[in-house]
C-alpha cells in the first residue's frame, strides 16, 4: 500500500487541528462541569480518547472526546453518588469508561457495527440539521455576554430562555461575536478565492482574542472580572495512569448507565462519521470505527478521562477547517497538550463570544442543505423520518434523536417490507402469461397467481388473505388446479412456511392440486428442512429456471397436460383444451 502524505496535507491536518484545540479546550472543562466533575478531566479526555481514536479510527474527521450528551448521561449515572463523596464518584467515572470501552469493544469484535448501516441517511440528515441547530441556539448567551442560567437537568431550551430573559446584552461581547462571524465568512471566501490555506476559524479566533486584549476588555479589573467572558484558566497538567477503585456495587449500579452510554457513543459517533463522509465520498469501516470509540473509553478509563464519544461541532470544525487525514485529530490532542503545559496564561484570555460565533457558523454548516431539501421531497417516509429526528433533537435531547429517529424508521419500514402483493395471471389468447385485465374471460381449469415481498412473519396476515381467497374461488368455481408463482418472493421464515404447509395440506383434503413454481434456493431449502417432500409431490414444485426458461410455462405446461376433461369456456375458446405441445410464452 502506497503512503501518500504529503507536506501539504500535513500543514492542512496541522491547521484543523490548531482550529479543532482552541475549540476544545473550553468545551472540555463545560463538559465536564455539565458531568458533575473536575473540569482537568475533561481536558484530560480531550487528550487521550481523542488522540487513541484519531490513531485507530475509519472516519478522516471525525474528532473524540467529551461530548454534552454523554456528559449527561455521566452525570445522571454518577447520581447515586452524595455531593459530599467527588472523589469517590471520581473513581466510579473513571471505572464507568473502562466499562463503556469494554462494551464497545465486544460490539466491534463480533461485527455488530456493519448493523448501523441500517440506519437511515433520513435520520442522519434529521439529526445533523437538528443538532445543528441547538448548537447555534446554545451560543447565544455566550454571542450576547450573558451568563448562563438554570441547571444541567433542566431542558436546553428552557436553559436558553432563562439565559437570554435574565439580564442585559453585553455590546462589546455581541460585537467581538459578530465581528467573528463577518471574519470567518470573509476569510473562507477569499481562501477559496485565490485557492489559501483554510485558515479562516483560526486567524478569526486569534484576531478576535487580540482585539479583545488591545481595548483591554479580556483583562482582569481591579475586582477580577473581565468587561466580556474569556475561557479562563487552564490547568497545568497531564493525565497520567491511573487503575481506579473497584467496587462491585459500583459496577452494578452502573451497568445499565454504561449499555446505554456505549450505544449512544457509537450511534452519535458513526452518524457524524456517516454524515461527513457522505461529502468526502469517504468508504468507512463501521466496525473499525466501533473498535476505536472502544479503546478511547477503554484508554481513557485508565488515565482519569471523563467518556466521550464522537464530537458533532468538533468534527465539522475539523473537516470545515481543511483536515485531510486522521493526523489531524493527533494535532489536536497534541495541542491542548501542549497549551495545557505551556501556553496556559495566554489560553485563558480567549473570548467565550469569539468561539461562540465560530461555533454559529459551524452550527449553519453543520447541515447539508442540498440534501436536506432533496431529503425532503423524495418522498413522504423521508421528510418524516428528517423532522421527526430533528425536532426530537431539538425539543427532546440530542443524545435521544438518533434512537427516536431510528426506531420510526423501523416503525415504518416493517409495514412496508410486509405488503405482499399478489397478483392473478391469465393465458391470453395469443398464448401469452400476463396479469389478468378486467374484460379477460375467467378461467375455471386453473388459477394462476404470482405472490411478490418478503415471506417473513410480518407478510402472515396477507398471506392468510391471499390462500382464503384461493379456498373460497376454489370451493365456488370448482376449480381443482392452483399455480402459485414464488419467483419475486424472498426470505422465507419459520411463519410464512407454517402458512404454506396448512395450506398446502387443506387444498389436499379438498382434492385441489397446488403447484408451487419458480421456487427459489432459500425456500427449497426451508421445505427440504421442513420435510415437505415426506407428504408433498415431488411433480408439483418447478425450481426456479435461469432466464431463457420459464418454470411458470412448465407449470402451466403440466396442468394442460393432466386435464382430462377441460370444459372451461375461456380454454376452448383461446383452443387451450387438448393443446399438446404448443408453445407458450410468459410477459414479464
Amino acid at each position: 500500500m502506497k503512503f501518500d502524505y504529503s507536506w501539504g496535507k500535513t500543514r492542512n491536518d496541522l491547521l484543523a487541528g490548531v482550529t479543532v484545540a482552541a475549540i476544545s479546550l473550553p468545551q472540555a472543562m463545560a463538559y465536564a462541569l455539565i458531568a458533575g466533575v473536575d473540569p482537568r478531566f475533561g481536558l484530560y479526555s480531550a487528550i487521550v480518547v481523542t488522540l487513541v481514536a484519531s490513531i485507530f479510527g475509519s472516519s478522516s474527521h471525525l474528532i473524540n472526546g467529551p461530548t454534552n450528551a454523554i456528559s449527561l448521561v455521566v452525570f445522571s449515572a454518577l447520581g447515586f453518588f452524595n455531593s459530599g463523596n467527588g472523589l469517590e464518584a471520581y473513581q466510579a467515572m473513571f471505572l464507568l469508561g473502562i466499562m463503556i470501552g469494554c462494551i464497545q469493544i465486544l460490539i466491534a469484535v463480533f461485527k455488530l457495527g456493519d448493523l448501523t448501516r441500517y440506519i437511515s441517511e433520513s435520520v442522519v440528515i434529521g439529526f445533523m440539521a437538528g443538532a445543528g441547530t441547538l448548537v447555534g441556539l446554545t451560543q447565544l448567551g455566550n454571542l450576547t455576554g450573558l451568563r448562563d442560567r438554570g441547571t444541567g437537568q433542566q431542558h436546553v431550551l428552557y436553559r436558553i430562555w432563562l439565559t437570554l430573559s435574565g439580564g442585559h446584552v453585553n455590546p462589546r461581547a455581541l460585537g467581538i461575536g459578530l465581528g467573528t462571524i463577518v471574519l470567518v465568512v470573509l476569510l473562507r471566501t477569499l481562501a477559496r478565492k485565490y485557492q489559501l490555506p483554510q485558515l479562516d476559524m483560526l486567524m478569526a479566533l486569534i484576531i478576535a482574542a487580540l482585539v479583545a486584549a488591545a481595548f483591554g476588555w479580556s483583562k482582569p479589573g481591579h475586582d477580577g472580572t473581565t468587561v466580556i467572558s474569556v475561557v479562563g484558566s487552564v490547568p497545568r497538567s497531564l493525565p497520567m495512569p491511573h487503575i481506579p477503585r473497584i467496587q462491585l456495587w459500583w459496577v452494578k449500579q452502573m451497568s445499565g448507565s454504561a449499555l446505554a452510554i456505549a450505544f449512544l457513543g457509537l450511534l452519535e459517533a458513526l452518524a457524524i462519521a456517516k454524515s461527513i463522509a457522505n461529502t468526502t465520498r469517504q468508504t468507512l469501516d463501521y466496525n473499525r470505527q466501533c473498535l476505536a470509540e472502544g479503546l478511547a473509553n477503554l484508554t481513557g478509563g485508565f488515565f482519569q478521562c471523563l467518556p466521550g464519544s464522537g464530537s458533532l461541532t468538533r468534527s465539522a470544525i475539523n473537516f470545515q477547517a481543511g483536515a485531510v487525514s486522521r493526523v489531524s485529530g493527533v494535532f489536536a490532542a497534541g495541542t491542548v497538550a501542549l497549551t495545557m503545559v505551556a501556553l496556559a496564561p495566554f489560553a485563558r484570555y480567549i473570548p467565550k463570544a469569539a468561539l461562540a460565533g465560530l461555533l454559529c457558523v459551524t452550527a449553519v454548516r453543520l447541515v447539508d442543505w442540498k440534501r436536506l431539501s432533496y431529503a425532503m421531497r423524495a418522498s413522504r417516509y423521508d421528510s418524516r423520518l428528517v423532522l421527526v429526528t430533528a425536532f426530537s433533537a431539538i425539543f427532546i435531547s440530542v443524545e435521544f434523536s438518533i434512537l427516536i429517529g431510528v426506531a420510526l424508521s423501523i416503525l415504518m419500514f416493517v409495514p412496508r417490507a410486509a405488503s405482499l402483493r399478489w397478483t392473478e395471471l391469465i393465458v391470453s389468447n395469443d398464448r401469452v402469461v400476463r396479469e389478468r385485465l378486467p374484460d379477460d374471460p375467467p378461467c375455471t381449469a386453473m388459477l394462476l397467481y404470482d405472490l411478490e415481498g418478503e415471506l417473513f412473519f410480518g407478510a402472515a396476515p396477507e398471506l392468510d388473505r391471499c390462500f382464503d381467497h384461493l379456498k373460497l374461488r376454489t370451493e365456488a368455481e370448482n376449480i381443482r388446479h392452483v399455480i402459485l408463482r414464488l419467483k419475486r418472493t424472498r426470505n422465507p421464515d419459520m411463519v410464512a412456511l407454517e402458512r404454506f404447509d396448512h395450506f398446502l395440506h387443506d387444498m389436499q383434503e379438498r382434492g385441489v392440486t397446488v403447484l408451487l413454481c419458480g421456487v427459489r434456493p432459500g425456500f427449497a431449502k426451508g421445505m427440504v428442512n421442513l420435510r415437505f417432500y415426506d407428504w408433498l409431490p415431488a411433480d408439483r414444485i418447478f425450481p426456479e429456471e435461469p432466464e431463457k426458461f420459464s418454470a411458470t410455462l412448465r407449470a402451466v405446461r403440466h396442468v394442460y397436460d393432466v386435464l382430462e376433461n377441460n370444459f372451461c369456456d375461456h380454454c376452448v375458446q383461446a383452443e387451450f383444451a387438448g393443446t399438446g405441445q404448443r408453445p407458450l410464452y410468459y410477459l414479464v
